[in-house]
């Protein structure tokens, strides 16, 4: 069975505070978006994992589709199965890919067996994967608190609007990210404001906490966030803790970047 891993941005990043347990709470909106990897699942003699397209650092038995493999076998009857991962979403890039694969191998999973594992059954096990794994089984528009993990239901649609992502080939890992990051209490009602504000005045109000420190350290990150807003974008920001850039147009803006840079575009839906 088939299936297409898909991405996400963070609009608004605050982290709230550091918890007992070595993790941080936050205060984010995680918007699906179509820049996708490619993961078939398939029941055969040997299970085995098959990565193509972008390289994969890492023993493959640390691949989170493996980890979800290996997570649901411990609670079910689960023949040896291959897992194909066409990787196209950048690492280290604030967009979750790792995440969506582990999220949509238990899907697919799920789907195959036959398990009749329900939408929170499946959130669960994805919680024990990472922090927003459990955001990509329903994939939709939702406010985030707690570590990414506990969603609550945002109006909030931004259908129409053209999207820009820039990713300038460096890889941030999570635990750089949050080693310059200094938790406070968000001072406003980040979901209402982003129900009831026109994106147009979303610039002045809504942050991403990464980006203070980073910037500092990638100028690249800062100039590339500088160039979307030169060029029209109604608002423009990081993504998650990687190096991603997105910046949201009216319509499709003329730019040039970099040759070693990724940019995906889209038309939201």
């Amino acid at each position: 069975m088939l299936g297409f891993p898909h991405a996400k941005i963070n609009i608004g990043l605050y982290i709230t505070e550091k918890r007992n347990d070595g993790f941080h709470n936050l205060e984010s909106c995680f918007y699906p978006i179509g820049w996708s990897d490619v993961l078939e699942i398939i029941p055969s003699e040997n299970s085995h994992l098959e990565i193509t397209g972008l390289e994969v650092d890492g023993d493959t038995s640390n691949n989170l589709c493996i980890k979800a493999l290996s997570l649901l076998s411990k609670d079910f009857a689960i023949s040896n199965t291959s897992v194909f991962l066409h990787k196209v979403i950048p690492m280290g890039a604030g967009l979750g890919g790792g995440s969506a694969d582990a999220a949509f191998t238990i899907k697919l999973i799920n789907q195959v067996y036959q398990l009749g594992l329900s939408v929170a059954q499946m959130q669960d096990y994805a919680r024990m994967l990472g922090s927003d794994c459990a955001f990509f089984i329903e994939s939709k528009p939702v406010y985030c608190h707690e570590k990414g993990d506990k969603f609550k239901d945002i109006s909030l649609s931004l259908k129409g609007k053209y999207l820009v992502l820039v990713y300038p080939n460096i890889h941030i890992s999570t635990k750089e990210a949050y080693a310059g990051v200094k938790p406070k209490l968000l001072d406003f009602d980040l979901k209402n404001f982003l129900e009831t504000s026109p994106l147009e005045k979303w610039k002045n109000v809504i942050k991403n906490d990464f980006e203070t420190h980073l910037f500092e350290k990638y100028s690249k990150l800062k100039e590339i966030k500088e160039y979307l807003y030169n060029q029209g974008a109604l608002y423009a920001s990081m993504s998650g803790s990687g190096s991603t850039i997105y910046g949201f147009f009216e319509e499709k803006p003329q730019l040039k970047f970099d040759n070693s840079y990724a940019v995906w575009q889209e038309t939201l839906k």
